[in-house]
């Protein structure tokens, strides 16, 4: 029997231990990131990140991601931006680089697909 994975409210369950964020350029900066799912190249997961300022990136992978509370500001690597709040949904497709301004405690739903390398 397969059976659906769930998390009964994903805008407030505690994801779990919060760890520095290592690519912070803002001294105590943390994030969590909890794995709901995962199947071959497939993951999906809650991820929070508090105040600060830091650089991503997607070396070899799809985001997908869905923001459920905070407010924040990605800078992409040409200097174009855009706010990011509840509701906000984008795409970082893989080989993507920008730096991330959170405004205020900010949370997302992920999926992340790993892109073939050949």
């Amino acid at each position: 029997m397969i059976k659906a994975t769930v998390m009964s409210d994903a805008t407030t369950q505690d994801p779990g231990e919060r760890i520095p964020k290592a690519t912070t350029s803002t001294p105590g900066q943390t994030e969590v990131s909890f794995r709901l799912w995962a199947r071959d190249n497939h993951k999906t997961g809650i991820w929070e990140v508090t105040p600060g300022v830091f650089k991503s990136t997607r070396p070899g992978y799809d985001e997908i991601c869905q923001i459920l509370s905070g407010k924040g500001t990605i800078t992409e690597e040409d200097g174009t931006s855009f706010d990011i709040g509840p509701g906000t949904l984008f795409v970082t497709p893989a080989g993507w680089t920008g730096t991330w301004t959170i405004h205020k405690t900010l949370r997302k739903m992920w999926v992340v697909t790993d892109v073939p390398t050949n």
